[in-house]
């Protein structure tokens, strides 16, 4: 009876990791506006999201600022997405980067900031 409990307990062991491999991803593409100028923002908004759990893919154009990402929803949401390019110092339609660190921005990427809605 030992030897079959201790059996049982290796195949419990063995079996939980791959019911959390089973979870189901929630792989959703979307495309939002993030200000900046150029390729240095670009390697930085890119950077950014790659750092990101969840981030599959992560595409600035920076002719039209969209910013195209394949994400895992059930990993990270889009809000998260918003506030960690906001970090990064380029201003989203959902998060305006913080003062501070936008005016640390290297001087090719200073964008021309959109007024905040009060």
């Amino acid at each position: 009876k030992i030897y079959s409990m201790k059996k049982v307990i290796l195949i419990l062991l063995l079996a939980a990791p791959l019911s959390l491999l089973a979870q189901k991803k929630d792989i959703q593409k979307t495309s939002f506006e993030v200000e900046g100028v150029c390729g240095m923002c670009k390697a930085r908004i890119e950077k950014t999201a790659f750092g990101l759990k969840g981030i599959k893919t992560a595409n600035w154009d920076i002719p039209t600022h969209q910013f195209t990402i394949l994400y895992d929803a059930n990993k990270i949401s889009l809000e998260e997405v918003h506030q960690a390019v906001a970090n990064a110092g380029h201003d989203t339609p959902l998060v305006t980067a913080p003062d501070e660190v936008y005016e640390k921005l290297p001087m090719c990427c200073l964008y021309e900031r959109k007024k905040k809605v009060e």
